[in-house]
């Protein structure tokens, strides 16, 4: 199956060119990039150097990828730019996988309150949010477009949704600590992702409204049948990829730490990128990166009543282009493993 990329110059869009290229059932067809247009893929990716099969970035116009014989697309794209390509793919008949935050949020006006106006509201219906471990399946044969989900959601609902579900967790005073690598703001020259500015130093920032929270809060609810609040303070971290999350929520009563690896292990048993570390063991962003696994694990704090959650993944792939790449092993019927660690 022929497979394209539209936006392949950024951080995950160059994730997915080498995930791809290793792909045992996909041929990377084309590669897209408006600034680099004509250029060799190695030229821009140096890793690529000897292994980047003779391709050349072309412009991305989305009518000639349209019209060309390149069954799914990855739109690697800043939110707002990736709608405005899904408009002409999706009808074209391609298959689409959105990295963006673009189809995301299926209510209009909360995307609206976070993101600003969206360009393809009409493709909204349509569109899928596929987390691969816990979106029921029947999205393989409704979807013509689907969301991947964001790296912070990843690290957030993999371990929470299951606990809910179960009744193992309250839904009241969930509070949620996240830490990112700073790969997790894309390419882009600004002071604050600075070497010097980042390097030995650390903060909190977009608290109260990151953009995150409003994916985080709607597939609480979808999965979960209830409006759930959340308090979410994301920081930036002095590292190149990863996400550690820390979450601390309330034991139910009578849940015990054995009741909630139990519900862990009856969601996950099976999934080959969700790892389930005893409790004590806290999951290390170091041992994750460059692998498409979410490593998570819990302990019980008799003195608050709480559990106190962490999981680990690399945010350019479990986070981004790798679990896209999962979403697509499953949507075409590719072991689900297929390119991946």
């Amino acid at each position: 199956m022929k497979v394209g990329i539209v936006g392949a110059a950024g951080y995950s869009g160059e994730v997915l060119v080498k995930l791809l290229l290793a792909h045992p059932h996909v041929q990377l067809a084309a590669v897209t990039s408006r600034t680099h247009a004509g250029k060799p893929l190695a030229a821009v990716i140096p890793a690529l150097r000897g292994a980047d099969r003779g391709l050349k970035f072309v412009d991305s116009d989305a009518a000639a990828l349209a019209a060309s014989d390149i069954d799914l697309f990855f739109l690697a794209l800043p939110h707002g730019a990736a709608a405005t390509y899904a408009k002409t793919l999706v009808p074209a008949g391609k298959r689409v996988i959105d990295l963006s935050a673009d189809f995301r949020i299926a209510d209009l006006a909360t995307y609206r309150k976070y993101y600003g106006e969206h360009h393809a509201p009409e493709l909204l219906p349509s569109a899928r949010f596929v987390l691969p471990e816990l979106t029921p399946p029947a999205w393989k044969t409704e979807a013509k477009l689907v969301a991947a989900p964001g790296c912070y959601p990843t690290s957030i609902l993999l371990p929470l949704l299951p606990l809910l579900k179960a009744g193992v967790v309250t839904r009241e005073h969930i509070v949620v600590n996240a830490c990112s690598g700073v790969s997790g703001a894309g390419k882009k020259a600004e002071e604050m992702y600075l070497f010097v500015e980042r390097a030995e130093s650390m903060k909190a920032y977009g608290l109260t409204k990151h953009r995150h929270l409003a994916e985080v809060e709607e597939q609480l609810a979808v999965h979960t049948g209830a409006p759930t609040v959340i308090q979410f303070n994301p920081h930036l971290a002095p590292m190149r990829r990863g996400i550690a999350t820390t979450i601390t929520v309330p034991a139910a009563p009578g849940a015990t730490i054995d009741s909630l690896y139990a519900a862990w292990r009856a969601v996950y048993a099976g999934r080959p990128f969700v790892q389930i570390l005893a409790s004590g063991e806290t999951p290390d962003t170091a041992h994750v990166v460059g692998t498409n696994r979410l490593d998570l694990a819990a302990v019980h704090d008799p003195r608050t009543g709480n559990f106190v959650i962490t999981s680990a993944e690399d945010n350019l792939v479990k986070g981004a282009s790798g679990q896209a790449v999962q979403i697509m092993n499953l949507w075409c019927g590719y072991p689900e493993t297929a390119g991946l660690l």
